[in-house]
Formats: structure tokens, sequence, C-alpha cells
């Protein structure tokens, strides 16, 4: 689940990253509990220090709230629908950056999109 690649950047961001994505699929909600600092660290194989740059990241950003003595939290009010939109446009600029590499225009992109999302 939490796989950490150090040459795809900050090992931190990477963390925060995969955590909207959790939050984006559903896979974790509004006050929802995140693991421990040390405990993500030892999954992730990382400095548990990481973990602590990624969690005040998270919410330094408002998604996340640390309630003392108990952990951290995703906040009940964290607006999802907005994640998931900027998970979504995350992926059409990367998209858009592979048809452009081909050569491909913007009305042969839509067409493979709805190929592929007509598939079975």
């Amino acid at each position: 689940m939490w796989h950490i690649e150090p040459e795809k950047g900050p090992i931190y961001a990477q963390i925060a990253a995969e955590v909207k994505r959790m939050l984006a699929r559903g896979e974790l909600a509004p006050g929802g509990k995140l693991p421990s600092a040390r405990t993500l660290a030892e999954e992730a194989r990382v400095n548990p220090n990481t973990v602590v740059h990624a969690y005040a990241e998270l919410e330094r950003e408002g998604i996340t709230e640390t309630r003392r003595g108990l952990g951290t939290f995703v906040r009940e009010d964290v607006d999802v629908e907005a994640i998931r939109r900027r998970e979504l446009e995350a992926a059409a600029r990367a998209y858009l950056r592979t048809v452009r590499a081909l050569g491909m225009d913007l009305n042969a992109a839509r067409e493979v999109l709805e190929e592929v999302g007509d598939a079975p």
C-alpha cells in the first residue's frame, strides 16, 4: 500500500499524495484515523520524521488534523470532491503530455478515451 520510490521525488510528498489518493478512491474517509507516524514509517520503510513531515503538510493543506494524545485524523469537513477533481486533473495533464509527445491531437485522444471507456 505504501510504495515509496525515492527517485520519484521527496518521500514526504509521496506519502501525502498517497493519502490524498486514498481519500479520492474512498479508501479513507473524513474522520478516518491515519496510522501513527511510527507505524507508517515501518510499513513504508522510511524514517518516522519523514511521515511527521508528510502529516504536517497534509495538516497545512487543511486535509488532516492532529488530536493531541489521539493521533492524526482526516478532517470531517475535508472536500473529498475537490481532492478527486485535483487527482483527475493531474491524470489528465499526464495523459495530455503523452498525447502531445506522440504527436496526436485532442480529437484522437478523446476517441481513444471513449474507446477505452466503452471497453468491457
